[in-house]
Protein backbone atom coordinates (compact mmCIF):
# COMPACT_ATOMS: atom_id res chain seq x y z
CA UNK A 1 0.00 0.00 0.00
CA UNK A 2 3.03 2.57 0.40
CA UNK A 3 4.50 2.05 -2.47
CA UNK A 4 1.08 2.47 -4.66
CA UNK A 5 0.75 5.63 -2.63
CA UNK A 6 4.32 6.73 -3.41
CA UNK A 7 3.40 6.18 -6.65
CA UNK A 8 0.37 7.77 -6.75
CA UNK A 9 1.63 11.07 -5.68
CA UNK A 10 4.07 10.43 -8.52
CA UNK A 11 2.03 10.57 -10.80
CA UNK A 12 -0.52 13.02 -10.11
CA UNK A 13 -0.46 16.82 -11.04
CA UNK A 14 -1.59 18.10 -7.83
CA UNK A 15 -1.86 22.17 -8.67
CA UNK A 16 -4.67 22.65 -5.83
CA UNK A 17 -3.95 21.18 -2.37
CA UNK A 18 -2.12 24.70 -1.33
CA UNK A 19 -5.07 26.26 -1.90
CA UNK A 20 -7.84 24.25 -1.08
CA UNK A 21 -9.32 26.58 1.29
CA UNK A 22 -9.70 28.83 -1.08
CA UNK A 23 -11.38 26.67 -3.19
CA UNK A 24 -13.64 26.03 -0.49
CA UNK A 25 -14.24 29.54 0.38
CA UNK A 26 -15.02 31.06 -2.90
CA UNK A 27 -15.81 28.47 -5.53
CA UNK A 28 -19.50 28.99 -6.76
CA UNK A 29 -21.62 26.22 -6.19
CA UNK A 30 -23.99 24.73 -9.41
CA UNK A 31 -27.74 24.99 -9.31
CA UNK A 32 -30.19 22.72 -8.27
CA UNK A 33 -31.60 22.96 -11.33
CA UNK A 34 -28.84 20.88 -12.99
CA UNK A 35 -28.97 18.43 -10.64
CA UNK A 36 -32.73 18.05 -11.09
CA UNK A 37 -32.21 17.91 -14.64
CA UNK A 38 -29.53 15.26 -14.37
CA UNK A 39 -31.98 13.21 -11.50
CA UNK A 40 -34.53 12.80 -14.70
CA UNK A 41 -32.07 11.00 -16.93
CA UNK A 42 -30.90 8.25 -14.43
CA UNK A 43 -33.91 5.12 -13.93
CA UNK A 44 -32.45 4.68 -10.50
CA UNK A 45 -31.04 6.85 -7.91
CA UNK A 46 -28.84 4.55 -5.49
CA UNK A 47 -25.72 5.73 -5.97
CA UNK A 48 -23.87 8.41 -7.78
CA UNK A 49 -19.85 9.05 -7.77
CA UNK A 50 -18.47 12.31 -8.32
CA UNK A 51 -14.82 12.15 -9.51
CA UNK A 52 -12.46 15.31 -8.93
CA UNK A 53 -14.92 16.24 -6.07
CA UNK A 54 -12.23 18.89 -4.35
CA UNK A 55 -14.25 20.29 -1.70
CA UNK A 56 -17.47 18.63 -2.56
CA UNK A 57 -19.54 21.44 -4.05
CA UNK A 58 -21.04 19.20 -6.60
CA UNK A 59 -20.99 15.92 -4.62
CA UNK A 60 -23.11 18.41 -2.02
CA UNK A 61 -25.53 19.04 -5.00
CA UNK A 62 -26.50 15.34 -5.68
CA UNK A 63 -27.50 14.73 -2.31
CA UNK A 64 -30.97 15.93 -2.80
CA UNK A 65 -31.70 13.32 -5.93
CA UNK A 66 -29.43 10.51 -4.74
CA UNK A 67 -29.41 8.14 -1.50
CA UNK A 68 -25.63 7.79 -1.79
CA UNK A 69 -22.91 9.97 -3.24
CA UNK A 70 -18.87 8.34 -3.42
CA UNK A 71 -17.11 11.72 -4.23
CA UNK A 72 -13.23 11.34 -4.61
CA UNK A 73 -10.62 13.44 -5.54
CA UNK A 74 -6.49 12.52 -5.59
CA UNK A 75 -5.77 15.70 -3.15
CA UNK A 76 -5.85 14.57 0.11
CA UNK A 77 -6.04 18.45 1.55
CA UNK A 78 -9.11 18.43 -1.07
CA UNK A 79 -10.93 15.89 1.05
CA UNK A 80 -9.94 17.29 4.42
CA UNK A 81 -11.44 20.47 3.55
CA UNK A 82 -14.53 18.47 1.84
CA UNK A 83 -18.14 19.78 3.06
CA UNK A 84 -19.65 17.27 5.22
CA UNK A 85 -22.80 15.13 4.81
CA UNK A 86 -24.37 12.29 5.58
CA UNK A 87 -25.08 11.06 2.02
CA UNK A 88 -21.47 11.10 1.15
CA UNK A 89 -18.39 9.34 1.44
CA UNK A 90 -15.35 10.84 0.21
CA UNK A 91 -12.35 9.38 -0.43
CA UNK A 92 -8.95 10.06 -1.77
CA UNK A 93 -9.04 8.27 -5.06
CA UNK A 94 -8.36 9.18 -8.43
CA UNK A 95 -10.89 9.36 -11.44
CA UNK A 96 -9.11 6.75 -13.04
CA UNK A 97 -8.90 4.13 -10.56
CA UNK A 98 -11.87 3.55 -7.88
CA UNK A 99 -12.59 1.45 -5.42
CA UNK A 100 -16.43 1.14 -6.92
CA UNK A 101 -17.84 -1.99 -7.82
CA UNK A 102 -18.97 -3.39 -11.59
CA UNK A 103 -22.26 -1.57 -12.40
CA UNK A 104 -22.86 0.15 -9.53
CA UNK A 105 -23.20 3.75 -10.38
CA UNK A 106 -26.61 5.00 -11.75
CA UNK A 107 -24.46 8.99 -12.21
CA UNK A 108 -21.27 9.99 -12.60
CA UNK A 109 -20.19 13.55 -12.51
CA UNK A 110 -17.27 15.49 -13.32
CA UNK A 111 -17.48 19.46 -12.10
CA UNK A 112 -14.53 21.37 -13.57
CA UNK A 113 -12.37 18.43 -13.18
CA UNK A 114 -12.55 16.07 -16.82
CA UNK A 115 -9.58 18.24 -18.50
CA UNK A 116 -6.98 16.85 -15.05
CA UNK A 117 -7.97 13.12 -16.19
CA UNK A 118 -5.99 10.39 -17.76
CA UNK A 119 -8.89 10.40 -20.56
CA UNK A 120 -8.69 6.68 -21.99
CA UNK A 121 -8.53 5.30 -18.43
CA UNK A 122 -10.79 7.36 -16.63
CA UNK A 123 -13.88 6.56 -19.76
CA UNK A 124 -12.79 2.70 -19.17
CA UNK A 125 -13.17 3.15 -15.52
CA UNK A 126 -16.66 5.02 -16.39
CA UNK A 127 -18.37 2.64 -18.10
CA UNK A 128 -16.73 -0.24 -15.58
CA UNK A 129 -18.72 0.89 -13.00
CA UNK A 130 -21.79 2.54 -14.82
CA UNK A 131 -24.90 0.39 -14.95
CA UNK A 132 -26.22 -0.26 -18.09
CA UNK A 133 -28.09 3.33 -19.52
CA UNK A 134 -26.32 4.84 -16.49
CA UNK A 135 -25.04 8.30 -17.05
CA UNK A 136 -21.95 10.44 -17.11
CA UNK A 137 -22.21 13.88 -16.83
CA UNK A 138 -18.94 16.67 -17.39
CA UNK A 139 -19.56 20.04 -16.90
CA UNK A 140 -17.06 23.26 -16.77
CA UNK A 141 -17.38 27.41 -17.03
CA UNK A 142 -15.43 30.14 -18.20
CA UNK A 143 -14.90 33.62 -17.01
CA UNK A 144 -17.10 35.51 -14.71
CA UNK A 145 -19.69 38.13 -16.35
CA UNK A 146 -20.46 41.34 -14.63
CA UNK A 147 -20.73 43.82 -17.01
CA UNK A 148 -18.91 45.34 -20.09
CA UNK A 149 -16.01 47.15 -18.12
CA UNK A 150 -15.23 44.91 -15.55
CA UNK A 151 -15.53 41.68 -17.79
CA UNK A 152 -12.83 43.57 -20.15
CA UNK A 153 -10.51 44.18 -17.09
CA UNK A 154 -10.92 40.08 -16.25
CA UNK A 155 -10.15 38.33 -19.69
CA UNK A 156 -7.07 40.83 -20.00
CA UNK A 157 -5.74 39.34 -16.67
CA UNK A 158 -6.84 36.29 -17.38
CA UNK A 159 -5.65 36.34 -22.20
CA UNK A 160 -1.86 37.80 -20.54
CA UNK A 161 -0.92 38.81 -17.28
CA UNK A 162 -1.29 35.12 -16.10
CA UNK A 163 -1.40 33.50 -19.93
CA UNK A 164 1.81 31.65 -19.58
CA UNK A 165 0.52 29.85 -16.28
CA UNK A 166 -2.45 28.32 -17.65
CA UNK A 167 -1.69 24.56 -18.53
CA UNK A 168 -2.54 22.18 -21.55
CA UNK A 169 -5.76 21.45 -19.44
CA UNK A 170 -6.91 24.46 -18.90
CA UNK A 171 -6.95 25.10 -22.51
CA UNK A 172 -9.36 22.13 -23.06
CA UNK A 173 -11.59 24.70 -20.95
CA UNK A 174 -11.27 27.50 -23.18
CA UNK A 175 -12.20 25.63 -26.36
CA UNK A 176 -15.42 24.34 -24.17
CA UNK A 177 -14.88 20.35 -24.44
CA UNK A 178 -14.89 20.92 -28.08
CA UNK A 179 -11.96 19.00 -28.86
CA UNK A 180 -12.53 16.14 -26.54
CA UNK A 181 -13.31 12.41 -27.45
CA UNK A 182 -16.27 11.80 -24.94
CA UNK A 183 -17.37 7.84 -25.61
CA UNK A 184 -20.76 7.83 -24.85
CA UNK A 185 -24.31 8.27 -26.13
CA UNK A 186 -24.63 11.66 -26.29
CA UNK A 187 -27.61 13.49 -24.82
CA UNK A 188 -28.70 17.29 -26.23
CA UNK A 189 -29.15 19.42 -22.86
CA UNK A 190 -30.56 22.41 -21.66
CA UNK A 191 -28.56 25.55 -21.09
CA UNK A 192 -27.73 26.20 -17.16
CA UNK A 193 -25.71 29.28 -15.65
CA UNK A 194 -24.36 29.88 -11.98
CA UNK A 195 -25.61 33.22 -10.04
CA UNK A 196 -24.05 34.45 -7.53
CA UNK A 197 -23.73 38.03 -5.66
CA UNK A 198 -19.96 39.10 -4.55
CA UNK A 199 -18.14 41.51 -3.49
CA UNK A 200 -14.96 42.90 -4.84
CA UNK A 201 -13.11 40.90 -1.99
CA UNK A 202 -14.97 37.52 -2.75
CA UNK A 203 -14.33 38.11 -6.49
CA UNK A 204 -10.58 38.51 -6.07
CA UNK A 205 -10.33 35.27 -3.45
CA UNK A 206 -11.86 33.67 -6.41
CA UNK A 207 -9.57 34.37 -8.79
CA UNK A 208 -6.87 34.00 -6.51
CA UNK A 209 -7.89 30.42 -6.58
CA UNK A 210 -7.09 29.94 -10.12
CA UNK A 211 -4.11 27.51 -10.66
CA UNK A 212 -1.93 30.48 -12.59
CA UNK A 213 -2.58 32.44 -10.32
CA UNK A 214 -1.38 29.94 -7.97
CA UNK A 215 1.89 29.36 -10.32
CA UNK A 216 2.14 33.35 -10.69
CA UNK A 217 3.05 33.15 -7.29
CA UNK A 218 5.18 30.68 -6.96
CA UNK A 219 7.52 31.81 -9.70
CA UNK A 220 7.52 35.28 -8.79
CA UNK A 221 7.09 35.91 -5.50
CA UNK A 222 4.46 38.48 -6.48
CA UNK A 223 0.82 38.23 -6.00
CA UNK A 224 -0.49 39.77 -9.72
CA UNK A 225 -4.26 39.91 -8.05
CA UNK A 226 -3.28 43.62 -6.48
CA UNK A 227 -2.89 45.08 -9.82
CA UNK A 228 -5.64 43.62 -10.80
CA UNK A 229 -7.50 45.17 -7.62
CA UNK A 230 -6.76 48.77 -8.07
CA UNK A 231 -7.75 48.25 -11.83
CA UNK A 232 -11.25 46.89 -11.02
CA UNK A 233 -12.02 49.24 -7.58
CA UNK A 234 -11.85 52.23 -10.50
CA UNK A 235 -15.11 50.74 -11.79
CA UNK A 236 -16.57 48.39 -9.34
CA UNK A 237 -17.69 50.92 -6.88
CA UNK A 238 -17.21 50.49 -3.20
CA UNK A 239 -15.83 47.06 -2.61
CA UNK A 240 -18.21 46.14 0.05
CA UNK A 241 -20.92 46.46 -2.94
CA UNK A 242 -22.38 43.48 -4.01
CA UNK A 243 -22.18 42.68 -7.87
CA UNK A 244 -24.36 40.12 -9.81
CA UNK A 245 -21.87 37.09 -11.34
CA UNK A 246 -23.13 34.85 -13.94
CA UNK A 247 -20.87 31.95 -15.52
CA UNK A 248 -22.40 29.94 -18.03
CA UNK A 249 -22.09 26.50 -18.28
CA UNK A 250 -20.91 23.76 -20.73
CA UNK A 251 -22.50 20.50 -19.90
CA UNK A 252 -22.02 17.38 -21.71
CA UNK A 253 -23.92 14.21 -20.90
CA UNK A 254 -23.74 10.99 -22.73
CA UNK A 255 -25.24 7.59 -21.94
CA UNK A 256 -23.77 4.09 -21.33
CA UNK A 257 -25.15 2.24 -23.89
CA UNK A 258 -23.90 -1.44 -23.37
CA UNK A 259 -25.67 -1.79 -27.17
CA UNK A 260 -23.70 0.68 -28.90
CA UNK A 261 -20.53 -0.29 -27.16
CA UNK A 262 -20.67 -3.77 -28.71
CA UNK A 263 -21.36 -2.67 -32.00
CA UNK A 264 -18.40 -0.16 -31.91
CA UNK A 265 -15.96 -2.57 -30.61
CA UNK A 266 -17.06 -4.78 -33.29
CA UNK A 267 -16.31 -2.36 -36.06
Amino acid sequence: MIEYMEQFKKSFKDYFSKHSDLYLKYRPTYPVELFEYLSTLTQEHDLAWDCGTGNGQAATGLTKFYKNIFATDPSEEQIRNALPHKKIIYRVEKAEHSTLNNNSVDLITAAQALHWFEFDKFYAEAKRVLKENGIIAVWIYKLPLISCEIDKIIKHFHDYTVDEFWQFENRLVEKKYSTLHFPFEELPTPEFSIEKFLTLPELLGLIHSWSAVQRFIQKTGRDPVLELKDKLMTCWGLPEQKRKIKWKLTLKVGKNNFSLGRILASL
